[in-house]
């Protein structure tokens, strides 16, 4: 007997209603992540309702604001890489892929960096890709900082396959994602993949305010073109739930939140509009790139910016 899919209907940003995978079984390797309720107000911000594919937890790279030094604070094991047991991995998928539903983007990093354990015995990549490439309904997205990337390079086919790197500007990245790859390797493994024929997606994601930043993060875009032409774009700016703020040892960081949404604090409206703009309008004007969206912003924002946010095509989704 197959694990029971579970779906339940939601409420889309746009609106409409539409009969959604809520879980497979206990929903502890398949689940919908809708902690963010459906926005409202001005400051509420906009989500849009993923399934995350939770085949492991943790994260070896300890950057300085990590929301799982939050999540995690009460584990034992804290923020170390877990693998979940991986027959219990492949029915939860075998479950998803035999229901009547429709497409999805399953999300494998939003509690793991996706390519975390590439160089142990057990590669996620190894089992998961296959799994993906023997259908062609559903996508599965790697989310990641590592270089860790030869598993992924001698895969012949990855269709059903989508990479995100999370990116930032090199000071900032140096300060505050001392455990992460340099921002120039990361770099040198997008480019790889991305000739290779993955799908890339690219996060920058969480910019900050640091006294140079619009040259900093100008410089980033111009690395990111020098090296791939990214399927779509999504910024975000720092932000930290009180738990993460609790649960993190470096707070250096902190003292750019000086505002407050129904998704913990924020660097002030006016800084986050200005950072925005000055990033989705060099993007425009000298890459001629609109596939832009923001992550965990509000309503007011999106409004402010002339998006859509009813129409957001953002990392995480199709």
């Amino acid at each position: 007997m197959g694990t029971k899919v579970i779906t339940k209907e939601y409420v889309l940003l746009d609106g409409s209603r539409r009969w959604l995978v809520q879980k497979v079984g206990d929903g502890s390797i398949i689940i919908r992540f809708d902690k963010t309720p459906l926005p409202i107000n001005p400051k509420d911000v906009v989500c849009p309702h993923f399934l995350e594919l939770k085949w492991a937890y943790g994260c070896p790279f300890d950057c300085a604001w990590c929301y799982l030094k939050g999540t995690f604070r009460f584990q034992p094991t804290g923020t170390k890489p877990v693998l979940k047991p991986l027959s219990k991995i492949k029915a939860a998928i075998d479950d998803f892929f035999k229901a009547d539903i429709q497409p999805e983007v399953l999300n494998s990093g939003e509690i793991a960096d996706s390519l975390m354990f590439e160089n142990g015995g057990e590669p996620f990549s190894k089992n998961a890709i296959p799994l993906f490439e023997s259908q062609d309904k559903h996508k599965l997205l790697l989310v990641t900082k590592s270089t860790n990337i030869k598993n992924l390079l001698a895969v012949d086919s990855h269709r059903q396959v989508i990479v995100s790197y999370s990116l930032n500007a090199d000071p900032i990245a140096r300060k505050w994602e001392r455990g992460a790859p340099k921002v120039s390797e990361r770099l040198e493994a997008v480019r790889e993949l991305s000739r290779s024929g993955y799908e890339v997606r690219v996060r920058i994601d969480p910019m900050v305010p640091i006294e140079s930043w619009k040259e900093r993060y100008k410089e980033l875009v111009d690395l990111i073109f020098d090296n791939l032409d990214p399927e779509r774009i999504t910024l975000g700016s720092l932000r930290g739930l009180q738990s993460t703020i609790n649960g993190c040892s470096d707070k250096s960081w902190v003292k750019y939140l000086t505002e407050s949404s129904n998704w913990g604090k924020k660097i002030d409206f006016e800084t986050r509009f200005t950072m925005y703009s000055e990033v989705i309008g060099y993007l425009k004007s000298k890459y001629n790139y609109e596939k832009v969206a923001l992550c965990k912003e509000t309503i007011e924002m999106w409004n402010s910016l002339k998006m859509n946010y009813k129409q957001i095509r953002c990392n995480c989704i199709f």
